[in-house]
């Protein structure tokens, strides 16, 4: 027996607009993805009140020590570890500040884990592994707001006093229950019918690529808008350091070669160095004194 389209979740109903999709032409195909995708961010921008309260949680949660939990199954899963992993490198953090918990682990990255995430069990067990406590927030990922895994992980965040939020693209879900702070995508159905690794994948990872940024720029790691801390780990960053130190001071290559080599390669450290011409030593006790915040050190 047919469900009535009414009664399925926004993420399963069919999409009036790519009905017959397999009988159209390839660039008509793209075409109805592509008007479909256009509507994605204007789902994300109706829900920035709600992300910017995220934001602010998360960064106060990981100024006293606290830590960001991405918990997700599938796609989201999938997007909340891809995120994880790129903050260090980009903001110079540790690994441990920001972290992704996949429903299946590892495996689960690269190929499909039947049944993971069905057992909200182990989305609790999971959480328990990472030592969870009342200073770290949960950001509970899941498209449908359904997803048993991540209901578990939000329940045991809830139980340990964790901050919670709750990203989804279906309102009244049951996730959105759970979390302080909910952040609903509503991005309707999608091209493919179920195919929440389109439409609600992209806005899922538009909103991971605010909550991290965001807190971090609260947090101090970005300064103007260039990746102060990042990590020079490779020819093409330390490019983009000597890069960052030439345009954020003036000096020319040579001076901010140096002053970056004797800063130990960090940036932070060398662009104190140049702005007020003291050595790397003096520049880090300006840094420890201000808190860390380059703005402030730059004022001594």
């Amino acid at each position: 027996m047919k469900r009535n389209q009414k009664t399925l979740r926004a993420t399963e109903r069919r999409n009036a607009q790519s009905r017959g999709i397999d009988l159209i032409s390839t660039a008509e195909i793209l075409r109805v993805i592509n008007r479909e995708d256009a509507g994605v961010a204007r789902a994300v921008a109706r829900e920035i009140p709600a992300i910017a309260r995220a934001v602010d949680t998360i960064a106060a949660s990981l100024r006293r020590g606290g830590r960001l939990l991405y918990v997700g199954a599938g796609t989201s899963g999938r997007l909340a570890v891809l995120d994880a992993s790129e903050c260090p490198p980009t903001f110079g953090i540790s690994p441990q500040m920001v972290q992704g918990i996949i429903a299946g682990g590892r495996r689960a990255l690269v190929r499909a884990v039947e049944g993971a995430e069905d057992n909200a069990a182990q989305g609790a067990r999971d959480l328990r592994k990472k030592n969870l406590s009342a200073r770290d927030v949960v950001v509970g990922l899941s498209a449908s707001g359904a997803t048993p895994y991540v209901l578990g992980a939000l329940r045991y965040a809830r139980q340990q006093g964790a901050a919670t939020v709750a990203v989804t693209c279906n309102p009244r879900s049951a996730a959105a229950r759970l979390a302080r702070i909910k952040i609903t995508l509503e991005v309707g159905p999608e091209v493919i019918a179920g195919s929440t690794r389109m439409k609600a994948g992209t806005a899922q990872k538009l909103v991971l690529n605010m909550l991290s940024t965001a807190a971090m720029v609260r947090l101090g790691y970005v300064y103007d808008n260039w990746m102060i801390n990042v990590a020079l780990t490779n020819q093409k960053l330390r490019r983009r350091g000597l890069r960052i130190l030439q345009e954020a001071t003036g000096a020319s290559v040579s001076v901010a070669a140096r002053a970056a080599r004797l800063a130990g390669h960090d940036l932070r450290v060398a662009l104190v160095m140049l702005q007020c011409g003291v050595d790397a030593t003096q520049a880090r006790r300006r840094l420890k004194h201000a808190g860390g915040s380059l703005r402030n050190a730059l004022k001594f």
